[in-house]
């Protein structure tokens, strides 16, 4: 059994939290989110829990508010956030709910720093 697996009886109580961290810079459409995706699909099949959180760096509170032509679609999560479509890929990959805790942008960091 995979080690960091739910139902490995050898896994270590406490056992520190480990981080994925995928960037590409100011470069768009370089298939960052289905790769995300790909990685947590195949950790939650090896056995580990998987959450992802996407940091966006536009000054909108959220893509809803952009243009189409700027953004592209949103994916809207069950608790009605409008997010970045790579949610959507996330939450079908690794078969686990997307929230709006699951992405923060710098515009809703400047609202809560600000406001």
């Amino acid at each position: 059994m995979p080690q960091g697996s739910a139902q490995n009886p050898t896994r270590k109580k406490g056992a520190p939290t480990r981080f994925i961290v995928v960037t590409g810079g100011v470069c768009s459409s370089l298939g960052k989110g289905i790769a995300v995706s790909s990685i947590g699909a195949i950790m939650k099949a090896c056995g580990f829990k998987v959450f992802v959180q996407k940091l966006d760096p536009y000054l909108n509170v959220d893509p809803g508010t952009m243009s189409p032509f700027q953004h592209g679609e949103v994916f809207v999560t069950d608790d009605g956030a409008e997010t970045d479509l790579d949610l959507g890929h996330y939450e079908r990959f690794i078969d686990e709910p997307m929230s709006r805790l699951s992405t923060v942008t710098t515009g809703q960091i400047y609202q809560e720093v600000l406001g």
